[in-house]
């Protein structure tokens, strides 16, 4: 596989040394997996649990690359029946650099008294509910945003929990762009000026059309923003949020300002406010034709 913008060699210091003893008694937190335990010829002999549990799903046949290890989440490349897709893998909550999700949170319902508890107390009942909310919301945006007919990856595991839950902490969704040229985020891209402007006609709608179904992104940038072929992909999502957060139009008036933030390395320049008058005006057109699911 070719080199791909988004590879991250720096080490992690949460990648799993198996050489180092561990405490009786207590779990040490996983972070980033190493490639060496998600891969072998035959899938029984593979490492990683959660990796021959996707195989034995019939999801994955075989991880080939990572792509890119961030703030909460590995991505690596890898294939299955279907073909190519893109397995998310998540770090345990207590491995993560971005770990304080309060302000995504904020106006969701928690019925039970003491799950909440849990939660605000950061028990470890509470960070497994977390992780677990954590990537069920991903696939579960993912389905409705795909399903609307926006620009995002397809999610490969689905539509129904019980089926998705099934791949925890994994999201599987179809890759963008091919094994040997994985699609690069916009902030990594080298646009001509027309495919700068496109590209940034294309993301304005993107974002209106998360604001037409009641969304705010959280984190809408060109570092969340894939290019290929001349369209414009809009990736994750487990911290989208609704008109039910009261901080909504706080994280909105934000990605407005990141994402013109963002583009002006593509020499682009505009400023937050006009970004988020404009996303609003289109927020009121016409939305994209919704997809069906094929039986």
């Amino acid at each position: 596989m070719s080199a791909s913008p988004w590879t991250d060699a720096q080490a992690d210091p949460w990648a799993e040394d198996h050489d180092t003893p561990r405490r009786r008694g207590k779990k040490k937190p996983v972070g980033r997996r190493q490639l060496a335990h998600l891969t072998a010829d035959d899938p029984e002999d593979v490492q990683d649990d959660v990796i021959r549990r996707l195989h034995d799903l019939g999801h994955v046949t075989e991880i080939v690359a990572e792509l890119k290890s961030g703030k909460e989440a590995t991505a690596y490349v890898a294939r299955g029946p279907r073909g190519s897709l893109l397995v998310k893998l998540y770090r345990d909550l207590q491995a993560r650099s971005f770990k304080d999700d309060s302000v995504y949170r904020a106006g969701q319902v928690i019925i039970k008294g003491r799950d909440r508890r849990a939660i605000e107390g950061r028990t470890r009942k509470g960070l497994d509910m977390l992780q677990q909310g954590w990537v069920a919301s991903e696939y579960r945006h993912l389905w409705t945003l795909w399903r609307a007919g926006l620009q995002v990856p397809e999610p490969l595991a689905g539509p129904e929990p019980f089926e998705y839950t099934a791949t925890y902490p994994a999201v599987l969704m179809r890759l963008i762009g091919t094994e040997d040229h994985v699609a690069p985020r916009l902030s990594d891209a080298h646009l001509t000026p027309p495919q700068a402007r496109s590209a940034w006609e294309q993301s304005l709608s993107g974002m209106a059309d998360l604001l037409r179904l009641g969304y705010a992104h959280g984190d809408y940038s060109t570092y969340n923003l894939l290019w290929w072929e001349d369209t414009v992909t809009i990736i994750d999502f487990p911290q989208l949020s609704t008109r039910q957060n009261p901080h909504f139009r706080d994280l909105l008036a934000r990605d407005a300002h990141s994402l013109a933030t963002s583009f002006r390395k593509h020499g682009l320049h505009a400023d937050g406010q006009s970004v988020l008058r404009e996303v609003q005006r289109r927020a009121l057109g016409p939305a994209p034709e919704p997809r069906l699911l094929l039986p």
